[in-house]
């Protein structure tokens, strides 16, 4: 019996690594697990609502070329948490952290200064 552990999923497509990696870090700094996977869409909230759909904690990363979206479980398609269509390494930085923040229902972090 395989049990997956609980994480964010990051749902990409064609994704840029740097804001892979950027997102990823930001997760990390808060300490909760992630799971990046490769999908066909080709949108960035599609992405994001899927993962959040998924996780078992609700929240989701879509991240399509350089763009980036969060979203969280019960929300609508076309409302999001926070979306950049070229964001800058704190801003992707910052979704990560906001993504797991929203799980530990602690406040969004606004600005990251690297």
């Amino acid at each position: 019996m395989i049990i997956k552990r609980p994480s964010i999923f990051i749902y990409t497509h064609e994704a840029d690594p740097t804001v892979v990696k950027d997102v990823c870090a930001g997760i990390e700094e808060e300490g909760i697990f992630y799971d990046v996977t490769e999908m066909p869409d080709t949108c960035m909230e599609k992405l994001a609502y899927k993962a959040a759909r998924d996780s078992m904690l609700g929240s989701g990363v879509g991240i399509y070329g350089t763009a980036v979206c969060l979203k969280m479980r019960g929300l609508e398609k076309g409302r999001n948490i926070e979306s950049y269509l070229e964001p800058t390494r704190a801003q992707c930085r910052c979704v990560g952290s906001n993504s797991a923040r929203a799980i530990k229902k602690l406040p969004f972090k606004e600005e990251y200064r690297i």
